[in-house]
């Protein structure tokens, strides 16, 4: 069952009445067939027409369904033969953030790779145990150890970015938080193998850089990114979470808006009604995004990848 967003609710009555249409045609002699017809065109230009003037706050809320697809989703159909590696060899291990070692599917070039990314979990459970994708320092530097991994196996990188932001803890903060995110940015930049980032839900302050500082870095169509969740920049400068929407407006948090300011290099197109209303469809689009990407990159030399880097990050606001 689809969960409706505030916004959607013209779409969910709608929804909702060629339900019931279609409960009566089951046991009545009336053919309504071709008003359910109509209904549903009608209901499907109007999904169409709303996704298509979202605002960035209403892109943010699509960033956040609770259905949409996170990291383990995206591994089961874009990969092969995943085998996640755990701890980073200093304090524990994070289920905030997931990696290893894995492949391409075959439709997508089978090319080898490893593949690090935050995973939110989809029900109370499994969003706890992942901490709801805000990652720890163990988490960062477990990400720095696959990506030292990657580059001695000559393995490309592939990471998979979803999450509110680093989280704010104060056992994160004693264990060197700020440290690790600087350390993993760091291993981003400095890897010699090519690295591939998605931005495929929230991107969110140096919890997202630090797995996003590749030499191309896609995004979902109705993902966001930014340095600050609209509801804390509004908190800072307006002293009230309500003013959430015009932050998001004035952050230009959406894909298209950084896509034109160079942050990103490439937007992957989502079904109407966004990712979470055919997850199947996104995996395909994003699988081969990736794979033109890292097609596109293989084969040059660390020093070039490095180099392709700093001038993509040099470019940004010049």
């Amino acid at each position: 069952m689809i969960s409706y967003l505030e916004f959607e609710k013209p779409v969910a009555a709608l929804e909702a009445r060629i339900a019931e249409l279609r409960e009566t045609a089951q046991g009545g002699d009336i053919d309504i067939t071709s008003e359910i017809r109509r209904l549903e065109n009608k209901s499907a230009e109007l999904l169409a027409s709303t996704y298509r003037a979202l605002t960035p706050w209403q892109k943010t809320q699509v960033a956040r369904h609770p259905a949409r697809p996170h990291f383990k989703d995206y591994v089961s159909r874009i990969f092969t033969d995943f085998m996640p590696l755990g701890g980073d060899r200093l304090y524990g291990e994070d289920q905030a953030i997931i990696g290893g070692f894995a492949k391409l599917a075959p439709e997508f070039g089978g090319q080898r790779v490893m593949v690090i990314g935050h995973e939110k979990g989809h029900d109370t459970q499994s969003r706890i145990r992942h901490n709801f994708g805000m990652g720890k320092p163990e988490g960062y530097r477990k990400a720095i150890r696959l990506m030292e991994m990657a580059s001695r196996f000559g393995l490309p990188v592939v990471t998979l970015v979803d999450t509110s932001g680093a989280f704010p803890g104060v056992e994160a903060e004693e264990r060197g938080q700020a440290e690790a995110i600087a350390r993993s940015t760091e291993a981003c930049l400095a890897l010699g193998v090519p690295m591939v980032a998605t931005i495929v839900g929230e991107g969110g302050s140096g919890g997202a850089v630090a797995l996003a500082s590749a030499e191309r870095v896609l995004m979902l169509e109705h993902a966001v990114y930014s340095v600050i969740s609209p509801e804390g920049c509004a908190s800072i400068l307006w002293r009230t979470s309500e003013k959430a929407a015009d932050a998001a407006e004035a952050m230009k948090v959406t894909a298209q808006d950084l896509h034109g300011l160079g942050v990103i290099d490439r937007i992957v197109r989502e079904p109407v009604g966004g990712a979470h209303r055919d997850p199947e469809a996104t995996c395909v689009t994003l699988g081969n995004a990736i794979s033109e990407e890292l097609g596109g990159l293989i084969g040059k030399s660390a020093d070039e990848l490095r180099n392709l880097r700093a001038e993509r990050f040099l470019r940004i606001g010049a």
